[in-house]
């Protein structure tokens, strides 16, 4: 008998004052759940990604951290 574990999202970091803001992982999310701050900026002058999924539709893909150029998300999971 298989047992079929399912994976639960604990946390999307995206460390803000390391992201440029470019946008990458806002177009890869599938489920749209990233944003790009507007009038906000970090400690580089950039704006910045934010990460919101107030209705737990994250299927933690992990898309969003591996397109990311400077590795600026990390996503923390349990199985």
């Amino acid at each position: 008998m298989k047992v079929k574990s399912e994976i639960k999202l604990i946390e999307v970091i995206i460390k803000k004052d390391t992201c440029k803001g470019c946008g990458l992982c806002v177009e890869v999310c599938p489920k749209g759940l990233i944003t790009i701050t507007s009038g906000d900026i970090n400690k580089k002058g950039y704006p910045y990604a934010v990460f919101g999924d107030p209705e737990g539709k994250c299927t933690c893909c992990a898309q969003c951290a591996i397109i990311c150029p400077d590795v600026a998300i990390e996503i923390r999971k349990s199985v």
